[in-house]
């Protein structure tokens, strides 16, 4: 009986179990590669925990100081330590004034009394500072450059407070052409029913200006406790407005007396129409007297050379005017 080799090949099948075996395998092998470089998945709930807590880390510790301006992280409280160190010597007479107008313009740049009085010591020295310079690249006299200088230095530090009042003047003019279509809202509201802080709180939505910006800061100062008197008072001394006054001294009486809200709007929002047309007639007044400098200055000059002129020529020309002159 003939006995098998060791070098015997294998059959078919064998072979073909072996193949799809060592196939198998692989196929598992691979899975379990790519199965350990695939990142974990997290589910969504996850995923947005983890970038909300992140977020909350990020800007508590390193984003929540660079994530102002530069002029908000160095300048102002550089200007700020300045002022408050100048501040010692200023009268407080003085600082209080200087809030309250800044309080009247609205606040411009959150500007403290103390960072207003460094930009006016600022401006001052800017100023006089230019003004030396010219002078001395101007060449000009030893009491001259004393003069011009001064009197540009001490410009320099009351032009602060020129603007500062412009921004004021501007800001009431504003709050007066305001305030008659929002007394018109403010009856409308109330007398469908809405309380008169509930109508507040609709303007405030509904609007967005100076006046709205008075009406929410009413409404803050009631919600931390204040009484409406104290708070509408508050309102008109922040804004020295002599309409918001009148409207509130009319709420405060109502209120006191028990009198109708909606009826007490309802005559302030036409003494206030009353009041704008009649403004409206004091600017149509004053503009001709307004018209009288660029006329004499500006426009007849003007007329006169285009009309005079080309006759001047011609006189020139013949030698009339020569004798003359």
């Amino acid at each position: 009986m003939p006995v098998e080799s060791p070098g015997t090949a294998l059959s078919p099948t064998t072979l073909l179990l072996i193949g799809l075996g060592v196939l198998f395998v692989g196929v598992i092998v691979a899975l379990v590669l790519v199965a350990r470089r695939r990142p974990k998945r997290v589910s969504t709930l996850e995923e947005r925990l983890a970038e909300y807590s992140a977020r909350e880390e990020l800007v508590t510790l390193e984003e929540l100081e660079l994530s102002a301006s530069f002029t908000e992280r160095i300048i102002y409280p550089a200007l700020d330590g300045i002022g408050r160190f100048l501040g010692r010597f200023t009268p407080a007479q003085s600082q209080e004034r200087t809030e309250h107008q800044l309080e009247l313009a609205g606040n411009p740049s959150n500007l403290t009394p103390s960072t207003f009085l460094v930009l006016r010591f600022v401006v001052m020295i800017l100023l006089g500072g230019a003004v030396l310079g010219l002078m001395l690249i101007a060449k000009a006299s030893l009491g001259r450059r004393i003069a011009f200088t001064v009197i540009v230095t001490i410009l320099g530090f009351y032009l602060p407070v020129l603007w500062l009042s412009s921004l004021v003047s501007r800001r009431q003019t504003r709050i007066v052409r305001q305030l008659p279509d929002t007394l018109d809202l403010l009856t409308i509201c109330v007398e469908a029913g809405l309380g008169l802080d509930q109508a507040i709180q609709r303007v405030v939505e509904k609007s967005d200006n100076e006046l709205s910006e008075g009406f929410a800061r009413y409404l803050h100062e009631t919600r931390l406790g204040k009484s409406r008197r104290e708070a509408l008072q508050s309102m008109a001394y922040r804004m020295e407005v002599p309409d918001v006054t009148t409207f509130v001294a009319a709420v405060i009486q109502a209120t006191d007396l028990g009198v109708a809200m909606a009826r007490i709007l309802h005559v302030q929002a036409d003494q206030m129409r009353i009041r704008r047309r009649q403004r409206a007639e004091q600017e149509a007044h004053r503009a001709p007297i307004k018209m009288v400098f660029p006329l004499v200055f500006l426009v007849f000059p003007s007329i006169l050379i285009v009309l005079i002129g080309p006759s001047i020529l011609v006189l020139l020309d013949a030698g009339v005017l020569g004798s003359i002159f």
